[in-house]
């Protein structure tokens, strides 16, 4: 089974990017010439594991958040709306682009140009999905003129960074959903699969080298401490000036289409090039509903 070395993911940019990157927020003037940082990784992160057989079991409860969506769906009109820039989502492991049909008519709802992967199912970065992707961006970059936003749902999430990392002048925001961000091979409870269809082996160097490089554009991990299938703790995020962490409830399966989800995302597509700010939390329900990843939740003795 054919597989992608990480270099082609990595590119030029570890060494450099050949132009300039336009500032990616106001106290922050990220570059393509800056090397991505490296994740610092804690005791904490040493001792991942993936979710219990509990949390998997309540994996379940997504039947209720796609039912929720189009309960929500006149509310969710009311979400924030950006510029309409494009927008390419990718999907999870082992999932096609129809798994993504309702957040993209989400983001065309709110007037983006939501564009489809339109790579078949991902089964990880094998064969010529690698060289297939970089064209997808360059060409959807050339289309509209712009820079486009990329949104991750888990294994998608991942190769997002990974991509963002590699075309840091082509991609303008990073948004990843219950994706593992953190080096660790075993921190889900998918790697076997991941295995099984990708060639490469969760525990590789490369792919450990690649998951320690962090995008250079603003970038939010979008977490849940109910996730069945990827460990909360492997989908933190570094926190910086461009780099944040919102969680939610929602299940690992349900959250392409929770409605809380699909806010945050809205919130965070609507900020203006270069003036990208963090996450709002003011306010009694907004700071209960999106809460910090240091606050407690009862999911984390599940």
């Amino acid at each position: 089974m054919s597989r992608t070395r990480v270099t082609e993911w990595a590119g030029a940019n570890v060494s450099g990017g050949s132009k300039s990157h336009t500032s990616a927020s106001k106290r922050t003037k990220p570059s393509s010439a800056r090397p991505p940082e490296p994740i610092a990784e804690s005791v904490e992160t040493e001792r991942l594991g993936p979710p219990s057989r509990l949390l998997f079991a309540l994996e379940s409860r997504a039947v209720l958040e796609w039912a929720s969506f189009a309960l929500a769906w006149p509310w969710l009109k009311r979400a924030p709306k950006g510029d309409g820039h494009p927008v390419l989502v990718l999907p999870g492991l082992v999932a096609g682009d129809a798994s993504t049909y309702p957040l993209r008519r989400f983001l065309k709802q709110l007037g983006y140009v939501a564009y489809p992967w339109e790579l078949g199912v991902n089964f990880g970065p094998r064969g010529e999905t690698v060289p297939k992707l970089l064209a997808r961006v360059q060409q959807i970059e050339r289309k509209h003129g712009t820079k486009l936003s990329l949104i991750g749902w888990s294994l998608g999430g991942a190769m997002a960074r990974a991509l963002a990392v590699r075309m840091p002048d082509q991609i303008r925001n990073v948004i990843t959903l219950g994706s593992p961000v953190q080096p660790h091979p075993h921190a889900t409870n998918a790697w076997q699969v991941f295995e099984a269809v990708s060639g490469w082996r969760t525990d590789d160097p490369e792919l450990r080298e690649m998951a320690t490089l962090h995008p250079s554009m603003p970038n939010t991990s979008i977490f849940s401490k109910g996730d069945g299938i990827v460990s909360w703790r492997a989908s933190i995020a570094p926190e910086s000036t461009i780099s944040e962490n919102i969680e939610i409830a929602a299940s690992h399966l349900g959250m392409g289409v929770n409605p809380l989800v699909l806010w945050a995302i809205a919130d965070r597509l609507a900020q203006a090039e270069g003036e990208w700010q963090p996450f709002e939390r003011s306010g009694l329900l907004r700071s209960w509903l999106f809460r910090k990843p240091g606050q407690f939740r009862f999911a984390q003795l599940l």
